[in-house]
C-alpha cells in the first residue's frame, strides 16, 4: 500500500519529501506533481524499478522514458549538447518540455532507447519534485501517469491513490497539475522536429 505524502505545492515539507526520496533509493516507484501533469518516478540505476514502473506504465523498452534533471549543469551529464541545444534548451528551462537528445554513456542502455541511442530530459518546473530532486541527489527516471490503455494522464491523488495504490511505495500529494502534457521536441538529428505539442509554447522556443 502505498504511502500517501500530502504537501504543500508552493512549500513543500521536506521532513514528507524526504521520506519519497528514501523509498525511491530502496527502489520503489513513487508518482509525482511536475509542471504539466503527474509522473511515475523510480531511480535511474535500479532495473528492478524500471521494470516495475514499464509494467505500471504498460509500456516497453522502445517507450522513451524521460529523465527529471534539477537543472542543465545536470542535464549535460546524460545528454550530448552543442551550442545551439544548449541555448535553445536555456531559454525553456525549468519548464514543461522534454527534449528528445543524445545520451552518453552515464545513461543505462537498458533506459535510453534500444536503436536511436536517445533520451528524453526535461527540467520540470515545480517546486515539490524540485525540492525532492535535490533530496534524492540525481536525475530521477519517469513517465507520464497514464493508466495502460488509456489516453490521458491522471491528475487526482485521490484518484491515483485508488488505482495504482497497490503498485507504489508513494504518492507525493501537492494537489493538481496543469493536465497537459509536455511539448515534446527532438534535438537529437540536424533537424529540430516537434513531435508532441502539449503545454510548452514553441514561441518561447523561437519556433
Amino acid at each position: 500500500m502505498a504511502q500517501f505524502l500530502q504537501v504543500h505545492p508552493e512549500n513543500p515539507q521536506p521532513r514528507l519529501l524526504k521520506q519519497a526520496a528514501a523509498l525511491l533509493a530502496q527502489g520503489g516507484v513513487v508518482a509525482v506533481p511536475t509542471d504539466s501533469s503527474y509522473a511515475l518516478a523510480c531511480h535511474l540505476d535500479d532495473k528492478a524499478a524500471v521494470d516495475r514502473l514499464r509494467a505500471l506504465r504498460g509500456v516497453d523498452e522502445k517507450h522513451h522514458l524521460t529523465l527529471l534533471c534539477r537543472d542543465l549543469s545536470e542535464l549535460a551529464n546524460y545528454a550530448r549538447v552543442d551550442n545551439r541545444q544548449y541555448r535553445l534548451l536555456k531559454q525553456a528551462t525549468p519548464g514543461p518540455y522534454t527534449f528528445i537528445l543524445e545520451a552518453t554513456k552515464e545513461v543505462p542502455r537498458r533506459v535510453s532507447h534500444p536503436q536511436r541511442k536517445t533520451i528524453g530530459l526535461r527540467v520540470p518546473d515545480h517546486r515539490a519534485l524540485q525540492t525532492l530532486l535535490e533530496l534524492h541527489g540525481a536525475p530521477l527516471l519517469a513517465a507520464t501517469l497514464i493508466p495502460p490503455g488509456e489516453q490521458e494522464p491522471l491528475n487526482d491523488p485521490e484518484d491515483i491513490r485508488e488505482r495504482f495504490s497497490h503498485g507504489l511505495a508513494a504518492i507525493v500529494d501537492a494537489g493538481a497539475c496543469p493536465s497537459e502534457p509536455t511539448t515534446v521536441v527532438d534535438l537529437s538529428g540536424d533537424e529540430i522536429q516537434v513531435i508532441r505539442l502539449g503545454r510548452g509554447e514553441l514561441a518561447r522556443l523561437g519556433l
